[in-house]
C-alpha cells in the first residue's frame, strides 16, 4: 500500500501562522522549510512567532526580503514538496512558486471569502460595521485570494469588539478550519467550490491616514473607525490646528446608542468618562485619549482646553 508523504513549505506569519503550523505538525505534516518575515523594528510586534515555533521543531527558516526570487524558487523546487500553504504572509507568491507543490497550493485567509479578499481584512470587516467574519482555506492562484474554497469557519463580531479581539477569534477560527480540512486534503475527499468574486469586495492595505477622524460622520462610524485601529493598531487620531497644531489619538470608545448632551461635535468629561457628542445626535464613551504623546486625564484636559474641546468645521 503507497502511503502518499506529506513533504510541505509553509510561507506564514502572525499568530495565524503559528496556529497554522501547529496544526500541520498535529496532523503529521512533514514540514520541510518555513518562509517567514523578519520583524520590523519600526511596527509593534504584539503577535506571536512563527520562527520561534519552527525552531522548537528543528524545522529551517528563511526570511527573504523578496521570496520569488529564483534563489528561493529554487530552493523550494529541491525540497520536491507535496505541499505549499501559506499563513498570513504578506507577499503574493509567483507563479513558478505556485506550481511547484505535487498536489496543490493553499492559503488561509482572514475572512469569510469571497468577501474582504485582500490586505487587513479584521481591520476592514470592523471598520465597515461587519456582524460577522471569519477565516477561509482556499487553493492559491495568481489572483489574490481567489481560488477554489476548501471550507470557512465564521466567527461574530460583536458591537463593541476591537480588531484585535476579533483577530484572536479568526486565528481560532483559521485553525478549526484547517483541523477540519487537512485530513480531507490528505485523504483526497476536500471538495473546492469555486469562488464568485462578484459576490465579495476586495480592499488594499491600511494605511496611516486611513485612521484620521472625520467629526462630520454618524457616532457608529467614527466608533467602527476607532476600534478598528485600536491598540495594539496605531489607534485613529484627529488633528485641530486652532490647538496649537495637537494632534490627538483616541485608544478605544464604547458605544451604547445614547442621545448627546449637546450641540457636537465636541469632546468633554461628565461624571469622570470621556465622550464625544456627535453631529448625529448620538454619544459615544471614549475609552483613552492622548494629546501629543500625553494621556489625557480629567484635570489635564480641562487644564488645556477647558471644559470641552470643540470642532469647528467650514461646511
Amino acid at each position: 500500500m503507497n502511503i502518499p508523504s506529506n513533504r510541505t513549505v509553509l510561507f506564514a506569519y502572525s499568530n495565524v501562522g503559528v496556529r497554522g503550523l501547529a496544526a500541520l505538525l498535529a496532523n503529521r505534516f512533514d514540514v520541510r522549510l518555513v518562509v517567514t518575515h523578519e520583524d520590523n523594528p519600526q511596527e509593534n510586534i504584539w503577535y506571536d512567532s512563527v520562527a520561534e515555533l519552527a525552531a522548537l521543531n528543528e524545522i529551517p527558516v528563511i526570511k527573504p526580503d523578496d521570496a520569488n526570487t529564483q534563489a528561493v524558487v529554487e530552493q523550494i523546487r529541491a525540497l520536491e514538496p507535496d505541499w505549499l500553504f501559506s499563513f498570513y504572509y504578506r507577499h503574493l507568491l509567483c507563479e513558478q512558486i505556485l506550481n511547484i507543490p505535487a498536489r496543490g497550493a493553499f492559503n488561509l485567509h482572514g475572512s469569510l471569502l469571497p468577501r474582504f479578499r485582500g490586505r487587513a481584512p479584521t481591520n476592514w470587516a470592523v471598520l465597515k460595521g461587519e456582524i460577522e467574519t471569519g477565516a477561509s482555506l482556499h487553493r492559491m492562484v495568481l489572483k489574490p485570494d481567489a481560488g477554489a474554497l476548501v471550507d470557512q469557519q465564521a466567527v461574530p463580531i460583536l458591537p463593541n469588539d476591537t480588531a484585535e479581539q476579533v483577530f484572536q477569534k479568526v486565528t481560532c477560527a483559521a485553525e478549526m478550519v484547517l483541523m477540519r480540512s487537512l485530513p480531507r486534503l490528505c485523504e483526497d475527499t476536500a471538495t473546492e467550490i469555486p469562488m464568485d468574486l462578484q459576490q465579495g469586495s476586495y480592499f488594499g492595505a491600511r494605511r496611516p491616514e486611513h485612521g484620521r477622524i472625520d467629526w462630520r460622520q454618524p457616532a457608529q462610524t467614527i466608533h467602527n473607525q476607532i476600534r478598528a485601529v485600536a491598540p495594539p493598531y496605531p489607534g485613529a487620531f484627529f488633528e485641530i490646528e486652532a490647538k496649537r497644531g495637537k494632534r490627538f489619538v483616541i485608544t478605544g470608545s464604547y458605544f451604547r446608542d445614547l442621545p448627546a448632551q449637546g450641540t457636537g461635535p465636541r469632546l468633554y468629561w461628565q461624571t469622570g468618562k470621556l465622550w464625544a457628542d456627535c453631529r448625529d445626535g448620538k454619544r459615544l464613551q471614549l475609552l483613552g485619549l492622548i494629546a501629543d504623546g500625553n494621556v489625557m486625564d480629567e484635570n489635564t484636559f480641562k487644564r488645556l482646553f477647558g471644559p470641552e474641546l470643540q470642532m469647528e468645521f467650514d461646511d
